[in-house]
């Protein structure tokens, strides 16, 4: 371990874990490689990681949760915040004393016979100013591996966080695994994330959504800045100019499939390149220069496997060919794995996620439908030279989508960033027929952070509202709908590679080289803006992506109206105004 004068805070609050809940020993993660080796062995000898094909993908591993632990439980996800308004509407809220309480308890020795490991985490590049620490205690080897490809850990993470009393505590236990006793609880207050009774990535990796999102929202708030669940990629024109843009997506909606995106055949010609910065979180400040400047605080991919092939991703597929955690998928009968919406065919046969033998005819999928992987972002074939510049990369364009069959078009632009926050503050998607329920019901998600605001969303709006007024050169803001249907049900835009098209419209309304129509729910592209060279889409087909129906939006004005009255008093009335005003746009 690196000799840092640490603040005595940190050992304090480390004793006082280790009383509670009891480990036979406590072990300090260095990120060494050393070290990464010795874990990896344990595991496979505890069964906790099964070894893959190393010929065929070196450094990867398999892991299977238990079949009650497959998926984020929002359920069992709280704010604790000292009221309840703190939290707001869209947060289940606990009281923090009451949580404290109830938390210790489940706690209480649910290390014996186990070890503790202290990892101290470093989110965002090294040697970063906008970078932060986080320190996870926790019983689980699979959480110590998968947070050393989803964050910088060891001695990098205490040399940066020094003397400083400045970090984010995490404390994780399996502990029994109970469904019923399960709770990830946040203390935005008190800078913690504690989690029990699940071993799940989404659960446990507690740098990732529980630090970079829940608890980072707060503190940007507090600190003048933005925490995003936003992609950031950058788009490299012919001159050899990149524009980055930040996107906000809902889940299925094709987030990561952006970020990692290949140039159809037509642009790449013209000399186009897309670059990923990062897949799923954007932490933004404002610059010297007056513009927004954004960094991807995570060190890796933890995507959702089936679905991803070589036709929706190529990116992704070669990130995850070698050092990789495989969760819950199927393995194949030579050591290698497989899920449902991979290429080519089926196997005959494997070991399904649950442990069981598997055939192609038995009807059951072979691996869970939130199977993931956990590969480190550096092996992405598409990553950015600036993904661990220390200051980041300048946001030109912030992009809103959803998933919409009629109302919003292909994309249109945000009269403002007053507006653009209402367009965010407002986007939504129809569920699909992956998700629960019924077909077709939409689902407001503003900014893609509804499981994922650590405060009052009112309060959130009103910060963002309060970050336009404050950047000097804010970015344009947009909305996208890959999803526009016809009336047989058929979706309409080719999407995937394809989307670079609309990605070009955008970057060339940020540098004011193409036209726009304006219409009552911001600026629309005239067809002839769009490049379309090579695209099998005739030109009312075009038309019919960019129409607006009048009826569907008015009607989408009063859905959304809806939405937002639950924020009652704390809601900022410049989103009423907007949606006044879009209203009356469309009754002249």
């Amino acid at each position: 371990m690196v000799e840092v004068k640490l603040h005595p805070s940190v050992y304090q609050w480390i004793d006082e874990m280790a009383k509670i809940t009891k480990p036979d020993r406590i072990v300090w993660i260095d990120g060494s490689e050393e070290e990464k080796q010795r874990l990896i062995k344990e595991a496979l000898q505890t069964g906790e990681l099964m070894e893959l094909n190393q010929e065929k993908l070196p450094g990867c591993y398999l892991h299977r949760t238990h079949p009650s632990d497959v998926a984020r439980v929002e359920d069992r996800t709280f704010i604790c915040t000292p009221t309840k308004e703190e939290a707001g509407p869209t947060n289940n809220w606990m009281d923090p004393n009451e949580a404290y309480r109830m938390l210790y308890s489940l706690f209480d020795g649910s290390m014996k016979g186990r070890t503790m490991y202290v990892v101290p985490y470093l989110m965002g590049p090294v040697g970063s100013p906008y970078s932060k620490v986080g320190i996870e205690l926790t019983d689980s080897i699979y959480v110590v591996l998968n947070l050393r490809i989803m964050a910088r850990i060891g001695d990098v993470a205490l040399k940066h966080l020094g003397s400083s009393p400045d970090f984010v505590k995490g404390l994780h236990s399996k502990a029994t695994l109970d469904p019923e006793k399960r709770y990830i609880c946040h203390f935005p207050q008190d800078n913690t994330i504690m989690s029990v009774n699940s071993g799940y990535g989404g659960n446990v990796i507690l740098s990732k959504k529980c630090f970079a999102l829940r608890i980072a929202s707060y503190l940007g708030k507090q600190e003048g800045w933005l925490a995003e669940h936003m992609l950031i990629v950058g788009v490299e024109d012919p001159s050899g100019k990149v524009t980055y843009i930040a996107g906000a997506f809902p889940s299925a909606c094709g987030k990561t499939n952006l970020a990692m995106l290949i140039p159809p055949e037509p642009l790449k010609k013209l000399g186009y390149k897309v670059w990923t910065v990062g897949d799923d979180i954007a932490w933004m400040r404002i610059g010297e220069d007056g513009r927004l400047w954004a960094i991807n605080p995570e060190a890796g991919f933890f995507g959702v496997a089936p679905g991803t092939s070589y036709k929706t991703n190529p990116n992704a597929m070669e990130t995850i060919k070698r050092n990789t955690i495989y969760t819950n998928v199927l393995l194949k009968e030579d050591g290698t794995v497989w899920w449902e919406g991979m290429d080519g065919e089926p196997p005959e046969r494997g070991i399904d996620w649950l442990g069981r033998p598997w055939t192609r005819d038995s009807g059951e999928k072979g691996a869970h439908p939130n199977a993931r992987f956990t590969a480190p972002a550096a092996q992405c074939p598409s990553i950015s030279k600036e993904w661990e510049n220390p200051k980041g990369v300048p946001i030109s364009a912030i992009i809103f989508g959803g998933r919409r069959a009629k109302v919003a078009p292909l994309v249109y632009q945000a009269f403002d960033w007053q507006h653009g926050v209402y367009v965010g503050a407002t986007m939504a998607s129809e569920t699909t027929a992956a998700a629960m329920g019924k077909v077709g019901v939409v689902r407001r998600d503003p900014m893609a952070m509804l499981p994922f605001c650590g405060y009052n969303m009112a309060d959130y709006f009103a910060h963002w509202l309060e970050m336009g007024k404050r950047i000097p050169n804010p970015p344009k803001i947009f909305h996208v709908n890959w999803f526009r249907q016809d009336e047989n049900g058929n979706f309409i835009w080719p999407g995937f590679g394809e989307n670079l098209r609309v990605l070009k419209w955008i970057v060339e309304r940020c540098e004011g080289k193409v036209g726009a129509k304006e219409t009552p729910i911001g600026y629309v592209p005239e067809v002839d803006d769009l490049y379309l060279e090579g695209l099998d889409i005739d030109r009312e087909t075009v038309e019919k992506l960019l129409e607006i129906d009048k009826d569907l939006w008015l009607k989408e004005a009063e859905d959304a109206r809806e939405f937002l009255s639950q924020f009652g008093e704390r809601l900022p009335r410049e989103l009423i105004e907007e949606n006044e005003k879009l209203k009356q746009r469309f009754s002249k």
